[in-house]
């Protein structure tokens, strides 16, 4: 499976990213820990990284889109797959990331999307925040990310929706439930996403199953669309 995760900051993305990875044997390519890694190891990409930190820069988008491209060259060799976190933020680097992948033939299966309300992720975050001392993450900055999030963001769901490879998710429940439907969904997919075109495919949107079930752990519908 090659998964792109597509999420708020507090949706979970990090902890359902290591669970998707572990369960199918394949690398979890974290974008901020790729950039610690590269800056611990001193490599000609890790300088250039700690060369903007140093001048109260961004990071620009090559280079980590250069990392992520390694990173992918190598989660091919060990055998082709990958769950990325931490890109795309924008359209830009979703195109970008999708000229990476039809070159390395490396291109996702799957764009899972994690929704939440933003009231639960304001809480989730500032809760986050307390418990790390993190006194930069007040309420206004904590709902500016998320604004910008929304602007930013929209058109990249759509973009994967457009190409049949977006799966919708409900991430307001309980950490255990949202990885049990994930893994479902996904499970039912992995023997179909390499034989079916992208123009065939639809998207699916698992995100009003847990109301209609009581917000329990119903089935997934099969993947025969995708």
């Amino acid at each position: 499976m090659r998964v792109l995760l597509v999420a708020p900051p507090g949706a979970g993305k990090g902890t359902q990213g290591a669970l998707i990875a572990t369960h199918f044997g394949v690398a979890h390519i974290a974008t901020g820990e790729l950039l610690r890694d590269h800056v611990a190891r001193g490599t000609e990409l890790g300088r250039a990284v700690r060369d903007h930190l140093s001048r109260g820069e961004l990071v620009p988008d090559q280079i980590v889109l250069d990392m992520v491209g390694a990173a992918f060259t190598e989660a091919k060799a060990a055998g082709g797959g990958y769950v990325l976190d931490g890109m795309p933020r924008t359209m830009a680097q979703a195109r970008a990331l999708y000229d990476i992948g039809l070159g390395l033939q490396m291109t996702a299966n799957v764009a899972l999307h994690l929704k939440a309300d933003d009231e639960e992720l304001i809480r989730r975050l500032l809760a986050r925040a307390a418990l790390q001392g993190r006194s930069d993450d007040t309420e206004p900055v904590i709902r500016h990310r998320l604004a910008v999030y929304h602007e930013v963001t929209h058109p990249i769901v759509d973009w994967y929706a457009s190409r049949g490879i977006l799966v919708s998710v409900d991430a307001m429940r309980p950490v255990e439930r949202v990885a049990r439907q994930i893994l479902t969904a996904l499970e039912s997919m992995r023997t179909l996403v390499d034989l079916v075109p992208e123009h065939a495919r639809r998207s699916i949107d698992l995100t009003g199953l847990g109301a209609a079930f009581g917000r329990g752990d119903p089935g997934v519908p099969t993947a025969g669309g995708q």
